[in-house]
Order: C-alpha cells, then structure tokens, then sequence
C-alpha cells in the first residue's frame, strides 16, 4: 500500500514539474506519436479525374487550333502532315498584317494612356481621403460590372452626336474608358498596402515630395503599374464588342477581321491567326504573372525587414 502511495506521489510531482514547465505530459505524448495517414473517407473523391476533365475541356480547343495550324492540307479536319505553309500565306496576307499591327498600336496606345490615368486616379483615391472617394469606387465597379455591349452602343451613340468619324481614334477612346478601372482598381490595393512610413522616413532624411514618390513610392509600385499595363494589352488586344461599336471604313482591328473571315469560309490561316494571338496573349500574361510574383516576394521581404 506505502509503495502504491509513494509511486502515486512520484507521478504527480513529475506531472506537476511538467506543467510548471509549460508542457502538459498527455501532449508530450501525443506529440511523439507520428501522424496517421488519411483515411480513405478523408480524401476527396474523383478530384483529380474531375480536375483533368475541366483542363481538358479548357484547353483542348486551343490545342486543336495549334495542331491544325501546322496542317499542310487545307482541311481542318484531316491532318495531313507538318507545314508552315499557313504562316507564310499569313506574312504575306496584308489586310491581316494590317489589322494585326493595328491591333498592336490600338493596345500599346490603350496601355500607356489608361495606365497613366488609372495610376493618378489610384494615388487621388487613396491620398485625397475626401467625399468623392466612395462614389468614384462606385463608379469604378459600375465600369466593371456594366454589360460591354451597352458601353459600345453608348460610344457608338455618342461619337455620332458629335460628330465623329470612326476609325482608330475612336476604338482607342473606347478601349481606355474602360481599362481605366482595371488600372485603378489593381493599383489602388497596392498603394492602400504600403506604409506611410517609408514616405515621411524619406521626407525626414531631406528628400521633398516628388523625390519621395520618384525615389520610394513609384519603386515599390512599378511591379502593380506593369502588370495591370500588361493585363490591360491583352484586354485590349483581344477585345470584340467595343471595337466592333467604335470602328469605321478602314484598317480593322485583329479580331473584326477574323470575324469577318469566318463569313466567307473558315480556311486553316484562320487557325495561324489565333494561334498566333493566344502566343502573344500567353507571353504577356506570363510576364503579368513574374511581375505579380516578384511584388509579392518585395512585400514579403518589407515585411519582414519591418518586424
């Protein structure tokens, strides 16, 4: 009985010795155990062959397009052998030619405007902190959400009560209206995150206000500006309705010439031409991706060099 006693003792000192520790004895316990592995019930059923299935139904188009683009027969349906032959009547195309370079100018001229624009209207939503913030966000979403068929119909509306003879300058104005909202909604959740620290650190070492935004502020947002360039290019470049709205007799964007072709037969060019537009959307996305990749890395870092 005395030893059941003294063994009862010695336990509860032990155990009161490892709480006074902070550890709890059963957690130690279990916490030496190795961790069992998923039951069958716990792991999701079918989900990769489900995941397979949405990719293949994604992409299996694109690939059919590829693939038939290099088709030396003009069949789009029998595969006959490998050949540029398709891409070489595409160079040599020049109503093609011409909407793909229209396209690209349409897209350069859409990403530079509505990134400047988008980036002060960021800086003059974030920093202004005046009345006028909650009904330009608003607005911002409204921009967003609004079906685009309306927006072509009321820019198309509009350039004829002015006056306006469509063409290119029209499709461009149309373009920036609405990727004005892409830039200042992606820039504005970059500018809301950083510190307002690091701007009066540099107006405390002498730097005056364009220095500080110059120097600190335009750096830490270079990342967010390009990228939502980027993603405004390829909205641009790939767009239909708007330009189909606000474009007149001459030069036709990339898009309205391939739609115009489709009238008068689909031939396998048809097929070099999207190929060649998913290539350039591809590249600029990726370069989209690397630049959000490596802002996140920078604030990963700011972080924590902060802490």
């Amino acid at each position: 009985m005395s030893r059941r006693v003294s063994l009862h003792r010695a336990g509860a000192a032990t155990l009161s010795r490892e709480r006074v520790r902070g550890v709890d004895a059963p957690a130690v316990a279990a916490a030496g155990r190795r961790p069992t592995k998923p039951q069958a019930f716990d792991q999701p059923r079918f989900l990769t062959l489900f995941t397979a299935i949405v990719f293949v139904y994604l992409f299996a188009p694109i690939l059919v397009v590829f693939w038939f683009s290099f088709n030396s027969a003009r069949s789009i349906q029998v595969f006959r052998s490998f050949s540029f032959r398709w891409y070489e009547q595409l160079l040599q195309d020049q109503g093609i030619v011409g909407s793909l370079l229209a396209s690209v100018e349409i897209a350069l001229v859409t990403m530079v405007v509505a990134t400047a624009i988008g980036t002060l209207l960021a800086f003059g939503l974030v920093r202004a902190r005046s009345r006028a913030s909650r009904p330009t966000d608003a607005l911002m979403i409204l921009n967003l959400v609004s079906p685009e068929i309306a927006t072509g119909i009321a820019f198309l509306l509009l350039f004829s009560q002015l006056g306006f003879t469509l063409g290119i300058q029209t499709v461009i104005i149309g373009h920036i209206t609405f990727s004005i909202a892409y830039v200042t909604i992606i820039v504005r959740g970059r500018l809301a995150s950083l510190n307002r620290e690091v701007e009066e650190a540099a107006l405390d070492l002498g730097a005056n206000y364009v220095d500080a935004m110059r120097l600190v502020t335009l750096p830490l947002l270079w990342p967010a500006i390009a990228a939502s360039g980027l993603l405004v290019f390829v909205m641009s470049f790939d767009d239909f309705v708007t330009s189909f709205f606000t474009t007149g007799v001459g030069v036709q964007p990339l898009p309205l010439r391939i739609y115009s072709m489709i009238h008068f037969g689909v031939t396998p060019e048809i097929n070099a031409v999207g190929t060649l537009m998913m290539v350039i959307t591809i590249v600029i996305v990726i370069a989209a991706l690397a630049l959000f990749t490596r802002q996140q890395n920078a604030r990963q870092q700011l972080a924590f060099l902060a802490e």
